[in-house]
């Protein structure tokens, strides 16, 4: 049985190769199921130190807040090109040009079964899923998602996204010490989704891989092999 092919999109402040990095637990725990490959953010994000310190996403517990080459997909704050995911908008940068990244991605190394995102990264999936199920992003095709540390845009901008749950089978994952994306936040998205499944694990802001959790990613992943 081939493994399924899961695009990954990683969080703010991260590549697709520190990503890929933080998630090698994950790659070592499916790795009978999936193939997860890794798609980078369009914008280069220039973090203040002050910034980084508070807003770093790791993907994996405790490392540096700031990494070489960090990217973002979109900017809550058009003026200063930063991003934080607690700021009230009414309008952000640079999301259509993250929308046509994924779409190349899919077009050079696709097809994919589903839909893997971090944080940041997280949100902008239940996005890019919107817009499949409108047919605005036919080609995509992906089958399902799974949102680690997900959470809703709060840019006025982006509530068209939330208008009409989506049928998407989504896998929710979050940390209940999250400090970054706090648990409330995740919890939040969930009736995005017609009906969503739910990882809650106790620790922070990385992509849980431990052996706990394997089972709840076969039953889930499962359904579409």
């Amino acid at each position: 049985m081939a493994p399924l092919r899961v695009l990954c999109v990683h969080g703010y402040r991260q590549n697709s190769s520190s990503f890929r990095e933080k998630t090698g637990a994950l790659r070592k725990l499916l790795k009978k199921q999936v193939e997860l490959v890794y798609v980078g953010a369009p914008h280069s994000v220039q973090a203040a130190r002050s910034e980084a310190s508070s807003e770093k996403e790791n993907g994996s517990g405790p490392g540096p807040a700031v990494e070489d080459d960090p990217r973002g997909w979109w900017f809550s704050d058009v003026q200063a090109r930063s991003f934080s995911a607690q700021q009230q908008c009414e309008e952000s940068l640079g999301l259509d040009q993250s929308v046509t990244a994924v779409r190349e991605a899919v077009k050079d190394d696709g097809p994919f079964d589903g839909i893997m995102g971090f944080s940041q990264g997280a949100a902008f999936v239940a996005m890019l899923c919107c817009l499949q199920e409108q047919k605005l992003e036919p080609e995509f095709g992906f089958r399902f998602a799974i949102l680690v540390a997900g959470f809703r845009s709060a840019c006025k901008e982006h509530e068209k996204f939330y208008s009409v749950p989506l049928q998407m089978p989504s896998l929710h994952v979050f940390g209940l010490e999250d400090r970054v994306i706090p648990d409330s936040m995740s919890r939040e998205l969930l009736p995005s989704f017609l009906e969503p499944q739910v990882l809650i694990h106790p620790g922070g802001h990385f992509v849980p891989a431990a052996s706990a959790h394997r089972q709840t990613y076969q039953d889930f992943l499962k359904r579409f092999q």
